[in-house]
């Protein structure tokens, strides 16, 4: 019988020729010829067995995996991403949100469809699935494309009601490419999660029934990434970078000049070193106005305000610290001033000058201040991190300073005050406790900005009057304590002060005020009618996006101007003082005149160049 089988693809009959006499010249010559015949070398394409590019194929291999449903959702995500929420932002801190809201609806549709296979629902074929999802990715293509040309009108119904120019383009393409990175940062964590997840399912599969060895692996590989995000890459890098922070800050030459006047912190006589201050430190002391400055804005006599601050390298523990403030109160005869103000700075150290200006001018420079410094980095990131660093130093320096006021006479003795922002109005807040002084209260506060993690802050606002909104609460008959926004003080018709009054300073558009994890999931009551004053019109609540969008708003957007956000106006903060330390011998005009000139004041530091200038650290 006649072979007919092939070896290599050549008849086993013509193989065994070349063994024969005469052959080898044939062989050389088909050799020869195979080789013209052969196709030009692709070395940098390397061929898979069916002679398909293997990059090629690895990349449509890839896209084939990628979830139809997850596409689908994550572009309905990326859109929403492009709505407006509280401030502005810019096109890379917007590509970062629309990447993130991306993957997060892909993670949905890809968890649906896992669901889906656990189920043992019947899926469809390959060959359904390809077009169906050619069709998907095209519909997620034109809806993307036609929210990104409405971005630039949605981000310009902020700005309008900013008074900030409007912006002709939201710059798409530098969005998408920022959104694309993201989007593959996160894919790839989420594969680590997945290949980890089955390895553990894996090893865990040889003593235990299949189904529990993948909840095993399931949850173990979500309790290592937790506690590597909150542990390692949280508290841990968060204290090293304030700790490298400190370092860095201890290496700054003092650009301004140690003050002369025994008064002042930091000069000859003080207690406390100039280079110890720290930059912010420095600069708040820098920033205070002069008598004669004062004496010109309200026509009247005036005293050189007092203030004292000690940064975090003047000792090594808060209560040595806050010590450390009182013996300086002490030396500056702080205690013989009208009123005394204990203030808890942001997270960075950093004391809006609008604030302590503002009470400085109101009482005629006979005020005193003291502040500590408990750290480094700025709010938002110690609030989504480690909210409570920085609660010890504000309790500190209050017991310290309330022990030694509590004991002087009630008619010789300041009337004491309590003040901070952002992160500094949370920790100013728990740092005086009710039990501490139910018998001898202190005078009042002002709390500007309060981050979403105040507890009173939240309580008071969850138990508003019936009919008061969220942004702007009217709490009881007003008597003890108010909220103020840009447009004056809420309270009831009729309202009068208690003997302890506590004022809120907020704007409904701070996120800081308003970010809320429940957002994750439920519709927050700010976004109803009505809303604030400077909320835009075109704000939707989107499930999971709009948390993402409030969390980016906190840590990257562009600076609104004062008034709105997280920047905190003279004008406001004046008519906060007033209301929270009963001014009552300005007439109108005056305080008009104090306005326009912290105004004027606060716009010409801001354009300073210095690194010690008064608003060089803002949002802190």
């Amino acid at each position: 019988m006649r072979l007919c089988q092939h070896y290599g693809g050549e008849p086993i009959k013509r193989r065994l020729s070349v063994n024969r006499p005469g052959a080898a010249s044939g062989t050389a010559e088909r050799l020869n010829a195979s080789n013209i015949r052969r196709p030009p070398s692709r070395a940098h394409a390397p061929l898979d067995p069916t002679g398909v590019p293997v990059l090629y194929r690895s990349a449509l291999s890839s896209w084939r995996s990628l979830s139809g449903l997850g596409i689908l959702l994550g572009t309905l995500f990326f859109c929403a991403a492009l709505t407006p929420t509280l401030v502005p932002r810019s096109a890379v801190a917007q590509g970062v949100l629309s990447g993130c809201a991306f993957a997060a609806g892909y993670g949905l549709g890809v968890l649906w469809r896992w669901l889906w296979r656990y189920l043992e629902i019947p899926e469809p074929s390959q060959q359904t699935r390809i077009p169906v999802n050619l069709v998907i990715e095209l519909v997620c293509l034109a809806l993307a494309l036609f929210c990104l040309s409405q971005a630039a009108g949605w981000q310009n119904s902020i700005r309008a009601l900013m008074d900030m120019e409007p912006v002709t383009s939201t710059h798409p393409l530098q969005v998408c490419l920022v959104a694309l990175l993201s989007f593959v940062v996160l894919l790839a964590l989420a594969r680590l999660y997945r290949a980890l997840s089955r390895w553990i399912s894996r090893r865990s599969d040889r003593f235990l029934p299949r189904r529990v060895a993948n909840v095993i692996g399931v949850a173990l590989a979500l309790l290592l990434f937790w506690s590597v995000a909150t542990d390692l890459l949280g508290r841990l890098a968060f204290r090293a970078l304030d700790a490298s922070f400190a370092q860095y800050d201890a290496l700054l030459e003092p650009e301004a000049e140690q003050p002369t006047s025994p008064l002042k912190t930091g000069s000859s006589a003080s207690l406390l070193r100039w280079d110890e201050l720290g930059r912010t430190g420095r600069e708040y002391i820098g920033s205070a106005p002069t008598a004669e400055d004062i004496a010109t804005i309200s026509g009247r006599e005036a005293l050189e305000p007092i203030r004292v601050y000690v940064g975090l390298r003047a000792a090594d523990t808060p209560e040595e610290r806050a010590a450390l403030a009182l013996r300086e109160l002490i030396r500056v005869d702080a205690f013989e001033r009208s009123v005394l103000v204990l203030v808890t700075p942001t997270g960075t150290g950093w004391i809006d000058p609008a604030a302590m200006n503002s009470v400085e001018y109101l009482h005629h420079g006979d005020i005193a201040s003291v502040a500590l410094q408990y750290s480094y980095l700025n709010s938002p990131l110690s609030l989504l991190v480690e909210s409570d660093y920085g609660t010890d130093v504000a309790r500190a320096l209050f017991s310290t300073v309330y022990d030694y006021w509590s004991s002087l006479p009630k008619d010789r003795r300041p009337r004491l005050y309590l003040h901070g922002l952002s992160l500094g109005a949370m920790h100013s807040e728990r740092s005086a406790e009710l039990y501490q002084m139910i018998g001898d209260p202190v005078d009042g506060a002002l709390w500007s900005g309060p981050p979403f993690e105040s507890r009173g802050w939240r309580a008071i606002t969850e138990a508003r009057n019936l009919g008061s909104p969220q942004w702007l609460p009217e709490f009881r008959d007003g008597a003890f304590v108010r909220f103020m926004n840009q447009h004056g003080l809420a309270s009831p018709p009729g309202a009068e002060w208690g003997p302890m009054r506590l004022v809120y300073l907020q704007y409904a558009s701070d996120p800081i005020v308003f970010f809320d994890y429940r957002t994750f999931y439920r519709r927050p009551d700010w976004t109803r009618s009505p809303r604030g004053p400077d909320v835009s019109p075109e704000l939707r609540w989107f499930p999971v996006v709009t948390m993402l969008q409030l969390a980016l708003d906190m840590i990257v957007t562009t600076p609104p101007p004062p008034g709105h956000g997280h920047v905190y106006a003279p004008r406001d903060y004046i008519e906060a003082w007033v209301a929270v330390t009963d001014v009552q011998d300005w007439p109108s005009e005056s305080i008009e005149r104090v306005k326009d000139h912290l105004t004027q004041e606060m716009a010409a530091a801001s354009a300073a160049p210095s690194e010690e200038a008064a608003y060089e650290n803002r949002g802190g």
